[in-house]
């Protein structure tokens, strides 16, 4: 090989590696975004890649959504309860301050 031809070779090699290499770092950046925003993923001839679902995969996904709306009507009642333990606290008639002053002066006499 020529020594100019060396030279155009070493020239050029690091900026196709550049290259590459941000070709590289694109594709992982796209995968990543569509991953991250549901987007589904798609094969090398643009096919999209779609997870298998068997039997016991559609059983489970059932009875976690079962157990998913179970825990939100637990979750809805427990903030009820707590909205009325609040509005019992934050009720002017609730003076429990004076209540416990009450007692203590019964009990000193």
């Amino acid at each position: 090989m020529d020594p100019e031809r060396a030279q155009f070779l070493a020239d050029v090699a690091p900026m196709i590696a550049v290259v590459v290499a941000l070709g590289v770092v694109g594709w992982v950046v796209t995968t990543w975004m569509r991953i991250k925003h549901g987007y589904p993923l798609e094969s090398t001839w643009g096919q999209p890649v779609q997870p298998q679902i068997d039997r016991e995969s559609k059983e489970e996904i059932k009875l976690l959504s079962q157990e998913n709306t179970q825990l939100r009507d637990e979750l809805a009642d427990f903030k009820d309860r707590l909205a009325t333990v609040e509005r019992i606290v934050t009720d002017s008639g609730y003076n429990l301050d004076q209540e416990i002053n009450a007692l203590r002066d019964k009990q000193a006499s």
